[in-house]
């Protein structure tokens, strides 16, 4: 499966704006880049603090996931991603402990990565993406 590590954590937000009042005005992060996924139908802020990464994640339109995930539960957290060499190796061996993703395939993500999701459903209630490419830990 490879290695795998935290990578960071995504807080679904109505406005990445609003939410700096608190993570930078409050908590000192600093955004260190800001890029729009089209792919995911998100515009994303990644705060680095230490070995920790929080991104700011703010949909695009109503149809975007994540416009409808704060639809349904409010801004908060989205989801927690581990990084990994072998994305779909790691998915092999979730599948065979009974743990399913939401895609069959890849999706592009922030920063270049390739991601994918495994379904809350199955992961007691948590979204958990597994991401591999550059600048992965």
């Amino acid at each position: 499966m490879g290695v795998m590590s935290f990578d960071h954590i995504g807080i679904a937000v109505e406005s990445i704006e609003k939410a700096l009042g608190l993570f930078e005005g409050v908590f000192g992060f600093r955004v260190e880049e800001t890029e729009t996924v089209e792919a995911q139908g998100v515009r994303v802020a990644k705060l680095h603090t230490g070995k920790t990464t929080v991104e700011l994640i703010e949909p695009l339109n109503a149809d975007s996931p994540v416009a409808k995930f704060i639809e349904k539960r409010g801004e908060g957290i989205h989801h927690i991603c581990f990084s990994t060499d072998d994305a779909m190796a790691a998915v092999a061996v979730a599948r065979k402990a009974g743990f399913e993703p939401l895609t069959e395939d890849l999706k592009p993500g922030a920063s270049g990565k390739k991601v994918i999701f495994l379904n809350p459903k199955t992961t007691f209630k948590t979204l958990i993406e597994l991401s591999q490419g550059p600048g992965c830990r």
